[in-house]
């Protein structure tokens, strides 16, 4: 569903003190990957299609603190190259443009008219024979 709310980031000076925090009060799992000094978070259960199975839950991630210092909220678009330029035009501006997560589609940062840093998230296309089913990933979207 476009303009949906479908993942968020905390940003964490110290990520195994954040994973251990978060995991012991929440129960969250995590899936470590290092070479991005990034860490998924897993909330809630996942179905068999790759999304939350708990109605209206959706995961998120830990980053290393750098010039994000505060949590991000992630919204779905079909277009994030239309809605970049939809956000630039209403006076919003690009933080970080485009960037593929390979295999499951394309992210982008931008601020808001208030400051705010806000991502977005367009899913890759699907495959030929999965037509007509709902996409699914780890962002839930």
């Amino acid at each position: 569903m476009a303009g949906g709310v479908v993942h968020f980031e905390l940003p964490a000076d110290d990520e195994n003190r954040a994973r251990e925090f978060y995991s012991s009060v929440f129960g969250w799992g995590f899936q470590v990957m290092p070479e991005m000094e990034y860490s998924l978070a897993m909330t809630t259960p996942m179905d068999e299609e790759g999304r939350p199975a708990v109605s209206g839950s959706i995961n998120g991630g830990l980053f290393r603190r750098g010039d994000l210092t505060a949590p991000v909220v992630t919204v779905d678009v079909d277009d994030i190259d239309a809605a970049l330029e939809q956000i630039v035009a209403l006076g919003g501006s690009v933080h970080r443009g485009k960037m593929e997560v390979p295999g499951s589609g394309w992210n982008a940062y931008f601020k808001d008219t208030e400051g705010n840093v806000v991502g977005l998230w367009q899913n890759a296309a699907q495959a030929p024979d999965t037509a007509g089913e709902a996409a699914g990933n780890d962002l839930g979207a």
